[in-house]
């Protein structure tokens, strides 16, 4: 897979926010998925010694959650540590792992914020953006915005909302579990975000797209932190 959307890496903490602003305008909040056959999982890790990061993208078949396909990057680290610009350094090692992806997902599921985030463009909205792939952020914790508690049932929800604009859904994917906080990432509505959040994770908090991801990654890090 290559990008459709192309933009430089380098650039100083005021470029990037304006290069987010500019991106975030363009987010497509409806749905325009055609049939979901694969979906992806992806996380990127930091190994604990040296200055560099890990990514994994997982394939799975969006009926039996089965893995299909599995690759991963590492990557040097090109931009500093600031909140609300993660995209900007954990992008680079998941575009390398994506460059390696033989079979296209159909969706994208991101272990992180999608328009859940102060200027409504988190990491899920800029990766669906650069494949223009219909994506969903499923973050484990708040970043921005307020809710109530849902329901303790599987399928409870509550809106997330921020300055009077509901951005995302606080979503119980098991009962009486904590639960995950979903928004739109690109090409997808919050109904159907949702939908796909708790298919994807039928017996754990997570999706299986974050579960295999996550254990992929942390696997690597490992590896290379015995070297």
């Amino acid at each position: 897979m290559k990008p459709i959307l192309k933009h430089p890496w380098n650039l100083s903490e005021t470029e990037a926010l304006t290069l987010q602003q500019q991106l975030a305008a363009q987010v497509i909040k409806t749905d325009q998925l055609r049939t979901v056959n694969y979906i992806a999982g992806v996380d990127v890790a930091y190994p604990d010694s040296g200055d560099r990061l890990v990514a994994a993208v997982v394939i799975l078949d969006a009926d039996t959650l089965e893995v299909i396909e599995t690759q991963t990057a590492e990557d040097e680290v090109h931009f500093p540590y600031i909140p609300g610009l993660f995209s900007f350094r954990e992008l680079p090692p998941l575009l390398k792992a994506f460059e390696k992806v033989q079979q296209t997902p159909d969706l994208i599921l991101c272990d992180g914020q999608g328009l859940a985030h102060p200027r409504r463009f988190g990491l899920a909205c800029h990766l669906g953006m650069l494949f223009d792939v219909p994506t969903i952020g499923c973050g484990k914790t708040r970043l921005t915005g307020e809710h109530e508690q849902p329901a303790p049932e599987r399928g409870a929800s509550a809106p997330l909302i921020d300055q009077n604009e509901v951005i995302g859904c606080v979503l119980r994917t098991q009962t009486n579990i904590n639960p995950v906080y979903v928004s739109v990432g690109h090409k997808i509505s919050l109904e159907t975000a949702c939908k796909w959040v708790l298919k994807a994770a039928p017996k754990y908090r997570l999706p299986e797209t974050t579960r295999q991801a996550d254990h992929l990654v942390n696997t690597l890090r490992k590896a290379l932190g015995n070297k």
